[in-house]
């Protein structure tokens, strides 16, 4: 379970220090998002967890007449974003839970999220107050991870690690979107109306470069599930964890890349 106060503490922190990294991971997958959003000029956007700003910028850049305002409740990653913009006029970004916040004189027409939708610790309730703050015929567009089965970076390093199974597979956390029936009703319930899902299957880009293992293996010790697991055990236990999950990585390399398949939703609504 990964709450709003992770993020504001070492999770976000840590984020933010590897921007970088996670947009590199997640590239695949936002050309897709993208690509649905479509064209946003004149619109007033709202970038849901924004994180380090990697959608907001996007939209930003390709609508020059919007108005793209990314919200997220760390720090860091707000810094992050902000400094990323600092160059475009029509973005910002301010630190704030999206599922609370309440804007003076700003109507998003377009609400958008990467990956930063199943965090809200009550969802039902946040996303009826985005329904609420959102302009009349607002689209909602968002990514969330599909199964975990679907997701072998996140199931085959669990085993690696013997993590024990989430308690409750619907608390906040990267699979907490995961079952379409259980968002469906999110949605519903919140007023949202025409739901839909569509699969999407991409590259997780794990390393590349001269030593895409290592460069891998840096990833996964910084960010993700392994890393307070890690970051807990004894400097006997870490090398052991840390060689099972180096060998892990090497089946996945392919020249200078480690790649990991990944399966997520891109989910839309209507006001």
């Amino acid at each position: 379970m990964t709450t709003g106060s992770d993020w504001q503490a070492q999770v976000g922190r840590t984020w933010a220090e590897n921007y970088r990294l996670t947009d590199r991971s997640f590239a695949g997958l936002t050309e897709r998002l993208l690509a649905r959003i479509g064209g946003c000029e004149g619109q007033s956007v709202l970038d849901i967890g924004c994180g380090a700003g990697e959608l907001s910028l996007a939209v930003a850049r390709g609508n020059p007449a919007a108005s793209v305002v990314g919200v997220d409740v760390s720090a860091d990653l707000v810094e992050a974003a902000r400094q990323r913009g600092g160059a475009l006029a029509n973005v910002s970004f301010e630190l704030a839970d999206a599922g609370s916040w309440s804007p003076t004189g700003f109507r998003p027409d377009r609400l958008i999220s990467r990956h930063g939708v199943m965090f809200f610790d009550a969802p039902r309730g946040a996303f009826a107050h985005l329904r609420a703050i959102s302009a009349p015929g607002a689209e909602l567009v968002f990514s969330c991870f599909r199964s975990p089965r679907l997701n072998p970076w996140a199931t085959q390093l669990a085993s690696l690690l013997e993590l024990p199974p989430a308690a409750d597979p619907y608390a906040p956390g990267p699979f907490a979107f995961a079952e379409q029936d259980h968002v469906t009703a999110i949605l519903t319930d919140a007023g949202w109306r025409d739901v839909t899902h569509t699969e999407v299957d991409f590259a997780y880009v794990a390393g590349m470069g001269e030593d895409p293992v290592d460069d891998a293996l840096n990833l996964f010790t910084r960010i993700g599930p392994a890393a307070p697991v890690l970051r807990s055990l004894d400097a006997g236990r870490r090398d052991q964890a840390l060689g099972w999950m180096r060998d892990w990585l090497g089946q996945h390399r392919s020249g200078d890349l480690v790649a990991l398949p990944a399966a997520a939703w891109i989910v839309t609504a209507a006001h």
